[in-house]
């Protein structure tokens, strides 16, 4: 009689599944599940931070010319150096060094597939027992998804709403001890669209150089500035803190389906290489994939040649989009916005459920709005602050105005009649 085991020896990862519930991507999916099939109407898409779907965010002309140049030349159909092809290395350091204090390496910069993988590949590394990392709230959740699968203990510090969303410092003092390693600061802010000042993030930076730790800059909208805050980058304070820049082409030039992205070592005094982060940075990419060859070649071209023009209509089409999100969630009573945004793609809203009936919290808000409305908005529990919401307004105009009157119609629904009154 064949003898056979009782049982089979392996089963799903428990962890991959409870991490990837907390990403944008699985609130989303979960809320497009939500979706009434027999609503007529086209779904309005305020959820996520991808307008390269919409006409009027089509991305330059010279980007699609370099990518097929690259393919055409039969260069690149080859495998990359693990950390990436030397001519989008220089071009990167070249890129980023136009705006800063000192000048860049091409051997400080290490391609990634997206700015997604250099996340990856920066919490890893640091990852060590008992090592724990400073997270801001509300932020970008991939950071606790990757925390949560090295191990690393995620504290948060609160980005003040009063204050422009600012950095509060004192409790970014209060919760580092000798086993932090890291501070996030996203700059310009995902998902709040503030914009840090020069004398703000000078002040971060020196917090963070007396605390002993690195500083992560998440520039993954860096440029996309439209507001009265001129944009400065987290990787300018390289001289003062060690930098882990994390960047990409994805939403300057409105591609993030190329998955090209870089983590660069902004860090003049070379302090991260004297303390074996480049080396384990290395170590990473030389066991994991790279982004395709034929697009990193392609960089150089698209870095070089993509003209002011393109980069002008852009930064007026976000500045008009933030205009009209805000201007329409003022009519609508119980919906806070405390600051318009100034930058990236998308604004911090606050509901105010005690002006609502039969809405328990912000999931169930966007679930009901969902299958009442057709339209996905973000709850902010998913971005680290209950009963907000995270609204994208890089959409077309119309599909932006559609879909904040569709709100103002789902809220007029479930207004608690003697309480609420509606302007316009």
């Amino acid at each position: 009689m064949e003898k056979r085991a009782k049982k089979w020896g392996f089963e799903g990862q428990t962890e991959l599944k409870s991490t990837s519930a907390i990403t944008v991507r699985g609130v989303l999916n979960m809320l497009m599940e939500g979706l009434n099939k027999e609503d007529g109407r086209s779904v309005i898409p305020l959820g996520h931070g991808d307008p390269s779907h919409f006409p009027s965010f089509r991305t330059a002309a010279v980007a699609e010319n370099a990518i097929i140049d690259s393919l055409r030349s039969a260069k690149y159909n080859c495998y990359a150096p693990t950390v990436g092809v030397p001519s989008a290395r220089r071009a990167i350091a070249d890129y980023l060094s136009g705006d800063l204090p000192y000048t860049l390496s091409p051997d400080d910069v290490y391609l990634t597939i997206g700015c997604t993988q250099a996340i990856e590949i920066a919490l890893a590394v640091l990852a060590r027992p008992g090592a724990n990392i400073l997270l801001p709230r509300p932020g970008y959740p991939y950071y606790e998804a990757c925390a949560a699968y090295n191990g690393l203990e995620v504290r948060h510090f609160d980005l003040l709403p009063e204050k422009e969303w600012a950095v509060d410092l004192s409790a970014v003092e209060t919760l580092a001890d000798e086993n932090t390693v890291a501070m996030v600061i996203i700059n310009p802010g995902n998902p709040c669209g503030n914009v840090f000042s020069y004398e703000h993030l000078k002040e971060v930076a020196e917090t963070a150089r007396d605390l002993g730790i690195l500083l992560i800059g998440d520039e993954a909208y860096d440029n996309l500035a439209f507001g009265s805050t001129p944009y400065v980058p987290v990787r300018a304070f390289g001289s003062t803190v060690p930098v882990l820049t994390l960047g990409s082409i994805s939403k300057r030039w409105i591609v993030p389906g190329w998955r090209l992205g870089w983590l660069v070592t902004s860090d003049p005094n070379g302090i991260l290489r004297k303390s074996g982060v480049v080396e384990s940075i290395t170590g990473f990419l030389n066991i994991s994939s790279d982004p395709a060859t034929f697009i990193q070649a392609a960089v150089p071209q698209i870095l070089s040649d993509t003209k002011v023009d393109f980069f002008s209509k852009v930064i007026c089409m976000l500045r008009e989009a933030a205009d009209m999100c805000y201007n329409g969630v003022k009519e609508i009573p119980c919906i806070t916005c405390p600051k318009k945004a100034e930058g990236s793609m998308s604004v911090m809203v606050k509901l105010d459920l005690s002006m609502l009936e039969d809405i328990n919290d912000d999931i169930d808000f966007c679930l009901k709005l969902a299958e009442e409305e057709s339209v996905i908005v973000l709850p902010g529990v998913a971005v680290g602050l209950k009963n907000w919401l995270r609204i994208t307004f890089a959409v077309e105009p119309s599909i932006l105005e559609e879909g904040i009157a569709r709100i103002k119609v789902f809220c007029q629904r479930h207004a608690k009649k003697h309480r609420v009154a509606f302007t316009g």
